[in-house]
């Protein structure tokens, strides 16, 4: 026996979301029938409005509402340092733990040869052109350790030998291989705190 058309439709979208397996989706699919309308509504704007109103930074990639999101705007963050991420979703890992007040930008990748993905494939070219252009003393790379985080921080390092822009990297008390979207926040903080300098600047 089939659930009908309609249920059996909304178990499918679930599915479709990363780490939902089928049994977690059917369960997902008939509590929404238990829901109050009011929070259907709600759930079902929400969705529309994560698809028709989030956009991209102008400036650093992270996700907005507006063209430049929250953090550019704030004149209050330290204006030298810019920490490098992979994603969007990274941002929150730091802002939970609230130690760093400088800036951030998004490369939206890493580079992997073996996949195709060049430097000009992700937002390098961006990042370098911000930090010639903001005058940024200090790149603090935040990726993950492996072969293409790797890469990617020696590239970026090797890009900016010549300049006075200091780069370092978070330490590696997060484990090689992980992603730092499961890495605890003390890790996290301890790492971002303990960074290392890859290069010095001239």
């Amino acid at each position: 026996m089939k659930y009908p058309r309609t249920l059996q439709n909304l178990i499918e979208c679930f599915q479709k979301l990363p780490g939902i397996g089928e049994k977690t989706a059917e369960r997902l699919a008939l509590s929404t029938l238990k829901m109050d309308q009011e929070v259907v509504d709600v759930f079902s704007k929400s969705l529309y409005d994560v698809k028709t109103k989030i956009k991209k930074c102008s400036i650093c990639n992270n996700y907005t509402e507006d063209d430049i999101c929250e953090i550019c705007k704030d004149d209050s963050r330290d204006q030298d340092v810019l920490c490098v991420v992979e994603d969007p979703k990274n941002i929150m890992m730091f802002e939970k733990i609230g130690t760093f007040n400088g800036k951030y930008h998004v490369i939206n990748g890493l580079i992997s040869p073996l996949e195709g993905i060049n430097p000009e494939d992700i937002n390098i070219p961006q990042l370098l052109e911000r930090i010639k252009k903001e005058n940024i003393k200090e790149i603090i790379l935040a990726v993950k350790p492996s072969v293409e985080g790797e890469t990617t921080s020696l590239y970026i390092s090797k890009m900016l030998q010549n300049t006075d822009v200091i780069v370092s990297k978070i330490a590696h008390g997060v484990p090689l291989g992980a992603d730092i979207d499961y890495v605890d926040s003390l890790t996290l903080e301890l790492a971002l705190e303990n960074r290392k300098k890859i290069s010095n600047g001239d």
